[in-house]
Protein backbone atom coordinates (compact mmCIF):
# COMPACT_ATOMS: atom_id res chain seq x y z
CA UNK A 1 0.00 0.00 0.00
CA UNK A 2 2.71 2.51 0.80
CA UNK A 3 4.93 1.54 -2.30
CA UNK A 4 1.16 2.34 -4.31
CA UNK A 5 0.59 5.52 -2.63
CA UNK A 6 4.39 6.68 -3.44
CA UNK A 7 4.02 5.78 -6.90
CA UNK A 8 0.61 7.86 -6.95
CA UNK A 9 2.21 10.92 -5.16
CA UNK A 10 4.88 10.56 -7.87
CA UNK A 11 1.93 11.07 -10.65
CA UNK A 12 0.41 13.53 -9.18
CA UNK A 13 4.03 15.93 -9.06
CA UNK A 14 4.71 15.28 -12.71
CA UNK A 15 1.06 15.91 -14.03
CA UNK A 16 0.34 18.57 -16.11
CA UNK A 17 -2.21 20.32 -13.97
CA UNK A 18 -0.09 21.91 -11.50
CA UNK A 19 -0.53 25.00 -9.70
CA UNK A 20 0.40 28.21 -11.79
CA UNK A 21 3.37 29.49 -9.86
CA UNK A 22 4.79 26.11 -9.96
CA UNK A 23 3.92 26.16 -13.83
CA UNK A 24 5.63 29.39 -14.59
CA UNK A 25 9.23 27.77 -12.57
CA UNK A 26 8.60 25.10 -14.46
CA UNK A 27 9.00 27.12 -17.84
CA UNK A 28 12.33 28.44 -16.66
CA UNK A 29 13.69 24.72 -15.32
CA UNK A 30 12.39 23.19 -19.08
CA UNK A 31 14.21 26.23 -20.73
CA UNK A 32 16.55 23.41 -22.38
CA UNK A 33 13.67 22.09 -24.26
CA UNK A 34 12.51 25.20 -25.88
CA UNK A 35 16.22 25.82 -26.76
CA UNK A 36 16.15 22.25 -28.06
CA UNK A 37 13.06 22.44 -30.40
CA UNK A 38 13.87 25.92 -31.43
CA UNK A 39 17.07 24.81 -32.39
CA UNK A 40 16.21 21.83 -34.02
CA UNK A 41 13.86 23.74 -35.46
CA UNK A 42 15.80 25.95 -37.18
CA UNK A 43 18.16 23.15 -38.36
CA UNK A 44 15.62 21.84 -40.32
CA UNK A 45 14.90 25.02 -41.89
CA UNK A 46 18.47 26.27 -43.16
CA UNK A 47 19.88 23.10 -43.08
CA UNK A 48 20.55 23.45 -46.62
CA UNK A 49 21.97 26.64 -46.13
CA UNK A 50 21.21 28.45 -49.57
CA UNK A 51 17.65 27.13 -50.13
CA UNK A 52 16.50 28.19 -46.23
CA UNK A 53 18.09 31.38 -45.97
CA UNK A 54 16.96 32.04 -50.00
CA UNK A 55 13.66 31.24 -49.18
CA UNK A 56 13.28 33.44 -46.18
CA UNK A 57 14.83 36.41 -48.45
CA UNK A 58 12.67 35.57 -52.02
CA UNK A 59 9.26 35.76 -50.70
CA UNK A 60 8.95 38.86 -49.11
CA UNK A 61 11.46 40.24 -51.24
CA UNK A 62 8.93 39.56 -54.55
CA UNK A 63 6.17 40.65 -52.50
CA UNK A 64 7.57 44.06 -51.94
CA UNK A 65 8.32 44.09 -55.67
CA UNK A 66 4.36 43.61 -56.80
CA UNK A 67 3.11 45.79 -54.11
CA UNK A 68 5.33 48.58 -55.02
CA UNK A 69 4.15 48.40 -58.88
CA UNK A 70 0.62 47.53 -58.28
CA UNK A 71 0.45 50.50 -55.67
CA UNK A 72 3.24 52.83 -56.20
CA UNK A 73 3.56 53.06 -59.74
CA UNK A 74 0.01 52.34 -61.29
CA UNK A 75 -1.90 53.88 -58.48
CA UNK A 76 0.56 55.94 -57.29
CA UNK A 77 -0.52 55.92 -53.96
CA UNK A 78 1.73 57.89 -51.78
CA UNK A 79 5.09 56.68 -49.73
CA UNK A 80 5.31 59.28 -46.49
CA UNK A 81 8.35 61.07 -47.97
CA UNK A 82 10.01 57.49 -48.31
CA UNK A 83 10.87 55.52 -51.41
CA UNK A 84 8.09 53.10 -52.38
CA UNK A 85 9.75 49.71 -51.80
CA UNK A 86 11.08 50.67 -48.32
CA UNK A 87 7.63 51.87 -47.32
CA UNK A 88 6.55 48.61 -48.60
CA UNK A 89 9.00 46.54 -46.81
CA UNK A 90 8.90 48.28 -43.30
CA UNK A 91 5.74 46.31 -43.21
CA UNK A 92 6.38 43.43 -45.07
CA UNK A 93 8.46 42.58 -41.63
CA UNK A 94 6.29 42.88 -38.98
CA UNK A 95 3.36 41.16 -41.48
CA UNK A 96 5.42 38.18 -42.68
CA UNK A 97 6.93 37.06 -38.75
CA UNK A 98 3.02 37.48 -37.69
CA UNK A 99 2.20 35.13 -40.87
CA UNK A 100 5.04 32.76 -40.11
CA UNK A 101 4.14 32.85 -36.24
CA UNK A 102 0.63 31.54 -37.20
CA UNK A 103 1.91 28.68 -39.59
CA UNK A 104 4.21 27.55 -37.50
CA UNK A 105 2.15 27.81 -33.98
CA UNK A 106 -1.35 26.11 -35.27
CA UNK A 107 0.99 22.94 -36.49
CA UNK A 108 2.90 22.84 -33.40
CA UNK A 109 1.61 20.58 -31.14
CA UNK A 110 0.42 18.50 -34.00
CA UNK A 111 3.97 18.12 -35.00
CA UNK A 112 5.41 17.60 -31.79
CA UNK A 113 2.33 14.77 -30.74
CA UNK A 114 4.91 12.04 -29.33
CA UNK A 115 6.45 14.38 -27.23
CA UNK A 116 3.63 15.59 -25.28
CA UNK A 117 1.87 12.07 -25.13
CA UNK A 118 4.94 10.62 -23.77
CA UNK A 119 6.29 13.57 -21.20
CA UNK A 120 5.21 16.03 -18.88
CA UNK A 121 6.46 19.55 -19.68
CA UNK A 122 5.14 23.03 -19.98
CA UNK A 123 3.25 22.89 -23.19
CA UNK A 124 3.50 26.52 -23.67
CA UNK A 125 7.35 25.51 -24.24
CA UNK A 126 6.23 24.62 -27.83
CA UNK A 127 4.25 27.63 -29.83
CA UNK A 128 6.81 29.55 -28.36
CA UNK A 129 9.38 27.90 -29.99
CA UNK A 130 7.54 27.78 -32.96
CA UNK A 131 7.45 32.02 -32.54
CA UNK A 132 11.20 32.01 -31.91
CA UNK A 133 12.00 30.19 -35.21
CA UNK A 134 9.94 32.87 -37.03
CA UNK A 135 11.52 35.57 -35.26
CA UNK A 136 14.83 33.95 -37.15
CA UNK A 137 13.32 34.75 -40.18
CA UNK A 138 11.92 37.64 -39.32
CA UNK A 139 15.95 39.17 -38.54
CA UNK A 140 16.99 37.26 -42.39
CA UNK A 141 14.76 39.31 -44.06
CA UNK A 142 15.84 42.16 -42.16
CA UNK A 143 19.08 42.17 -44.56
CA UNK A 144 16.73 43.04 -47.52
CA UNK A 145 15.49 46.29 -46.01
CA UNK A 146 19.56 47.16 -44.79
CA UNK A 147 20.12 46.45 -48.64
CA UNK A 148 16.68 49.12 -49.95
CA UNK A 149 18.02 51.82 -47.47
CA UNK A 150 21.49 51.37 -48.87
CA UNK A 151 20.04 51.35 -52.32
CA UNK A 152 18.26 54.37 -51.80
CA UNK A 153 20.60 56.21 -49.44
CA UNK A 154 17.90 56.45 -46.87
CA UNK A 155 19.03 57.54 -43.38
CA UNK A 156 16.67 56.67 -40.93
CA UNK A 157 15.94 59.02 -38.06
CA UNK A 158 16.53 59.11 -34.21
CA UNK A 159 12.93 56.79 -34.43
CA UNK A 160 14.69 54.07 -35.45
CA UNK A 161 15.83 53.61 -32.01
CA UNK A 162 11.94 53.28 -30.92
CA UNK A 163 11.92 49.61 -32.74
CA UNK A 164 13.00 47.28 -30.02
CA UNK A 165 9.38 48.73 -28.47
CA UNK A 166 7.40 47.65 -31.57
CA UNK A 167 9.12 44.74 -32.42
CA UNK A 168 7.80 43.33 -28.79
CA UNK A 169 4.43 44.68 -29.72
CA UNK A 170 4.50 42.08 -33.02
CA UNK A 171 6.49 39.25 -30.64
CA UNK A 172 3.00 39.73 -28.61
CA UNK A 173 0.68 39.86 -31.12
CA UNK A 174 2.14 36.64 -33.23
CA UNK A 175 1.92 35.20 -29.53
CA UNK A 176 -1.46 35.65 -28.60
CA UNK A 177 -3.02 34.51 -31.85
CA UNK A 178 -0.65 31.73 -32.63
CA UNK A 179 -1.55 30.26 -28.96
CA UNK A 180 -5.39 30.14 -29.76
CA UNK A 181 -4.69 28.79 -32.90
CA UNK A 182 -2.50 26.21 -31.40
CA UNK A 183 -5.31 24.83 -29.05
CA UNK A 184 -7.89 25.23 -31.30
CA UNK A 185 -6.37 22.75 -34.11
CA UNK A 186 -5.36 20.52 -31.61
CA UNK A 187 -9.36 20.29 -30.59
CA UNK A 188 -10.70 20.85 -34.55
CA UNK A 189 -8.04 19.79 -37.64
CA UNK A 190 -10.63 21.80 -39.90
CA UNK A 191 -8.16 24.87 -38.93
CA UNK A 192 -5.43 23.33 -40.58
CA UNK A 193 -6.81 24.78 -43.68
CA UNK A 194 -8.46 27.64 -42.28
CA UNK A 195 -4.97 28.96 -41.35
CA UNK A 196 -3.58 29.82 -44.71
CA UNK A 197 -6.91 31.57 -45.61
CA UNK A 198 -6.70 34.05 -42.45
CA UNK A 199 -3.17 34.97 -43.59
CA UNK A 200 -3.84 35.18 -47.35
CA UNK A 201 -7.00 37.58 -45.52
CA UNK A 202 -5.29 39.03 -43.52
CA UNK A 203 -2.43 40.47 -45.87
CA UNK A 204 -4.74 42.39 -47.97
CA UNK A 205 -7.02 44.14 -45.55
CA UNK A 206 -3.40 45.29 -43.14
CA UNK A 207 -1.58 48.29 -44.60
CA UNK A 208 1.17 46.34 -46.09
CA UNK A 209 0.99 47.57 -49.79
CA UNK A 210 0.07 50.80 -49.44
CA UNK A 211 -0.15 53.47 -46.20
CA UNK A 212 -2.83 53.55 -43.82
CA UNK A 213 -3.09 57.25 -44.11
CA UNK A 214 -5.01 56.81 -47.62
CA UNK A 215 -7.79 55.48 -45.52
CA UNK A 216 -10.50 57.93 -44.48
CA UNK A 217 -10.22 59.83 -41.41
CA UNK A 218 -13.62 59.10 -40.78
CA UNK A 219 -12.52 54.85 -40.87
CA UNK A 220 -9.30 54.97 -39.35
CA UNK A 221 -9.84 53.85 -36.10
CA UNK A 222 -12.51 51.50 -37.12
CA UNK A 223 -9.92 50.54 -39.75
CA UNK A 224 -7.45 50.02 -36.39
CA UNK A 225 -9.62 46.98 -34.99
CA UNK A 226 -7.20 45.28 -37.17
CA UNK A 227 -4.42 44.59 -34.33
CA UNK A 228 -1.86 44.66 -37.23
CA UNK A 229 -2.64 47.65 -38.36
CA UNK A 230 -1.04 49.40 -34.72
CA UNK A 231 2.19 47.20 -35.10
CA UNK A 232 2.65 47.97 -39.02
CA UNK A 233 2.28 51.41 -38.22
CA UNK A 234 4.53 51.74 -35.52
CA UNK A 235 7.34 49.68 -37.39
CA UNK A 236 6.99 52.56 -39.92
CA UNK A 237 7.02 55.10 -37.67
CA UNK A 238 9.92 54.14 -36.34
CA UNK A 239 11.72 52.98 -39.80
CA UNK A 240 10.34 56.09 -42.10
CA UNK A 241 10.75 59.20 -39.79
CA UNK A 242 9.89 62.17 -41.27
CA UNK A 243 6.73 62.26 -42.51
CA UNK A 244 5.36 59.27 -41.20
CA UNK A 245 2.84 59.85 -38.23
CA UNK A 246 0.98 57.51 -36.02
CA UNK A 247 -1.93 57.35 -35.68
CA UNK A 248 -2.25 57.61 -31.78
CA UNK A 249 -5.94 56.46 -30.62
CA UNK A 250 -5.90 53.81 -33.55
CA UNK A 251 -2.53 52.88 -32.43
CA UNK A 252 -3.80 52.67 -28.86
CA UNK A 253 -6.95 50.25 -29.68
CA UNK A 254 -4.68 47.93 -31.44
CA UNK A 255 -2.03 47.77 -28.77
CA UNK A 256 -4.92 47.00 -26.36
CA UNK A 257 -6.24 44.43 -28.94
CA UNK A 258 -2.79 42.59 -28.81
CA UNK A 259 -2.40 42.92 -25.53
CA UNK A 260 -6.37 41.28 -24.88
CA UNK A 261 -5.00 39.07 -27.21
CA UNK A 262 -2.01 37.59 -25.91
CA UNK A 263 -3.50 37.42 -22.42
CA UNK A 264 -6.40 35.55 -23.53
CA UNK A 265 -4.21 33.13 -25.76
CA UNK A 266 -2.15 32.42 -22.75
CA UNK A 267 -5.65 31.81 -20.18
CA UNK A 268 -7.29 29.65 -23.37
CA UNK A 269 -3.75 27.75 -24.26
CA UNK A 270 -3.83 26.81 -20.12
CA UNK A 271 -7.23 25.86 -20.00
CA UNK A 272 -6.97 23.50 -22.63
CA UNK A 273 -3.40 22.05 -22.34
CA UNK A 274 -4.12 19.73 -19.59
CA UNK A 275 -6.42 17.75 -22.73
CA UNK A 276 -3.73 18.23 -25.28
CA UNK A 277 -2.18 14.64 -24.51
CA UNK A 278 -5.80 12.85 -24.48
CA UNK A 279 -6.75 14.56 -27.62
CA UNK A 280 -3.47 14.25 -29.67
Amino acid sequence: MSSHETATQHELVIEAGRTEKQYWQDLWRYRELFYFLAWRDILVRYKQTVIGIAWALIRPFLTMVVFTVVFGNLAKLPSEGAPYPILVFSAMLPWQFFANSLSECSNSLITNANLLSKVYFPRLVVPTSAVVVSFVDFMVSGMILLGLMAWYNFVPSWRILTLPLFIVIAFAAAMGAGLWLASLNVQYRDFRYIVPFIVQFGLYISPVGFSSSIVPEQWRFIYSLNPMVGVIDGFRWAILGGESNLYLPGFLLSLGLVFLMFVSGIWYFRKMERTFADVI
